[in-house]
């Protein structure tokens, strides 16, 4: 297992990460979903030791964190920790005082192929640009495993399905893997294998994309019919004007709930029905 959080807590003062329990298997893409303020980059932050947890362990391919095996990991952030006056050159320079494994030839394949200029300040780059430059930044050290928060927010969608090809490449040999933390859930339908959802602190649950998208189904009810729909098979239900979006189980489905089927059932539905609904 290249990740393993286990009985994680964490506590502020009106906040609390509760009994974390998630896996990141080898050769999987796991996208790590919920609302802003979720807890999902105080987990990320805890899994890398960059903030103190209460109680619980992560493990890192079966072994307890530390810094010995920061080599093995890369990772992204939303807010740049690039320094804005150093051009790609710098950044050369200073990771291969870095990392054991700082590889300047694949560095610089990935600025060749993503047309990124060497002798430019990073601030003069564009947004998507600086993305680009962080991302093949944390893969140019050989990582095990990729811990993306919002790696692709602000991004057009051209470059954001540059960037996401990028991440299925890293994880085609089987053996690395991606923790992917984003609000951008449809990026995650392309790519995931399984998708963890916290909201307030607590998973609500972690399963295979495939089964979160066979399982579930979102009906649009008339107000007029709701009374048509079984209590016992709603999960979630939602008031908006004119009608109510309800979630059920698949296994739950009657013939008579057919004509409220959404064409699509996305994760944003599911989401937003535990998040919003009753």
């Amino acid at each position: 297992m290249n990740i393993e959080v286990i009985n994680l807590n964490k506590k502020f003062k009106d906040f609390q990460l509760k009994n974390i329990n998630i896996k990141v298997p080898k050769g999987k893409i796991v996208g790590l979903i919920g609302e802003n303020g979720a807890g999902k980059t105080t987990l990320i932050k805890c899994i890398l030791g960059a903030m103190f947890k209460n109680s619980g362990e992560v493990k890192l391919f079966d072994k307890r964190y530390n810094d010995s095996n920061k080599d093995d990991i890369g990772v992204v952030f939303d807010d740049s920790y690039m320094i804005e006056t150093f051009t790609i050159k710098d950044i050369n320079l200073i990771m291969k005082n870095t990392y054991k494994r700082w590889d300047s030839k694949l560095f610089f394949k990935y600025v060749k192929e993503y047309n990124l200029p060497t002798n430019k300040e990073i601030k003069r780059l564009s947004t998507g640009m600086k993305k680009k430059l962080e991302i093949i930044t944390a893969l140019s050290h050989h990582p095990k495993v990729l811990i993306l928060d919002e790696p692709t927010s602000g991004l057009d969608p051209v470059i954001r399905s540059e960037i996401l090809d990028i991440f299925q490449n890293f994880v085609d040999n089987k053996e690395n893997s991606i923790l992917l933390s984003t609000h951008i859930t449809s990026d995650l339908e392309h790519i995931a294998d399984d998708v963890i959802f916290i909201s307030k602190g607590e998973i609500v649950f972690d399963k295979p994309l495939k089964e979160v998208k066979d399982n579930y189904i979102v009906l649009d009810v008339d107000k007029d019919e709701i009374d048509s729909i079984n209590k016992k098979d709603i999960i979630r239900i939602k008031e908006n004007r004119i009608d109510y979006q309800v979630l059920i189980e698949k296994k739950n489905m009657k013939k008579q709930y057919e004509k409220y089927i959404k064409n699509i059932t996305a994760l944003d539905d599911i989401m937003l029905l535990y998040i919003r609904g009753v």
